[in-house]
Formats: C-alpha cells, sequence, structure tokens
C-alpha cells in the first residue's frame, strides 16, 4: 500500500486539500453595499460549497489509498476525484470574479497541486495495472 507510488501520490493530494481550508486561495477588494471597496480574502472556509468539496475530495484521496486491491475502482475513484477537483477549481474562480480587484495568494498553488497529483496517481495505477496483465500473459 505504502509502497506504491500512487499512494504518495494520493497523500499528496490530501495534505494539498486540508491545507487549502486554512490557507487563502485570493486577496482582495470587494465593493461593499455602500459603493466603498472592502479588503477581503477567499478561502475554503469562508464559502460552504468550497469547504464541503474539499472535505469531500481530501477524504476520498485518503479513502482511495486504501483501494489497492481492487486497481479497476481505485482508477474509477481517481478520475472521479480528478473531476471534482476541476470543479473546486471553477468554483473557486467564479468566487474570485466577485472582487474588484486582487491578487492569487501563494497558498493558491495547493489547489492547482490537487488535480496534478491525481493524474500523477491515476498513471501509477494504470502503470500497475499493465504490469499485473503482462505477468499474467507470461504465465
Amino acid at each position: 500500500m505504502i509502497q506504491r507510488k500512487q499512494s504518495l501520490w494520493f497523500l499528496l493530494s490530501a495534505i494539498a486539500s486540508f491545507c487549502s481550508i486554512a490557507f487563502p486561495f485570493y486577496t482582495g477588494n470587494k465593493m461593499g453595499s455602500d459603493l466603498s471597496k472592502n479588503y477581503n480574502i477567499l478561502n475554503a472556509q469562508l464559502v460552504l460549497p468550497i469547504l464541503m468539496l474539499t472535505i469531500v475530495i481530501a477524504t476520498a484521496s485518503l479513502i482511495i489509498i486504501f483501494l489497492y486491491k481492487e486497481r479497476k475502482k481505485q482508477m474509477l475513484f481517481t478520475f472521479l476525484n480528478l473531476l471534482l477537483s476541476i470543479l473546486l477549481i471553477f468554483l473557486y474562480y467564479s468566487e474570485t470574479k466577485k472582487f474588484v480587484d486582487g491578487t492569487l495568494s501563494m497558498s493558491a498553488i495547493l489547489v492547482f497541486v490537487n488535480p496534478i497529483a491525481l493524474i500523477f496517481a491515476f498513471v501509477g495505477i494504470f502503470n500497475d495495472e499493465k504490469l499485473i496483465k503482462s505477468v499474467d500473459r507470461i504465465r
């Protein structure tokens, strides 16, 4: 389980997701009700759909590690988790549109690390599956 490279990618994905809850994604100014600019930050704690999706992605990444005996199911759940991760990026993007001006925080990279780690994990599972099939063919 831990000897497999993709387990480390799943662990990285989970850690990045949990850390992205605490750290800001975007900082900038929002227009107030009295037409004044107010300095705000955007992180997962402030937007409920983003918070819930982040927790689901992190938890799924941890659970997928333990599906190592069922590689087909692990690949399916990894792909679904990857889609959720991309959806999370779009949710963050839609929330940044509510700001008048601002910049991405340095910790925003945590959100973008997630799909990359999941892609590497998927490739690792695929390579394991290919290796198992080639060994079965030799028998």
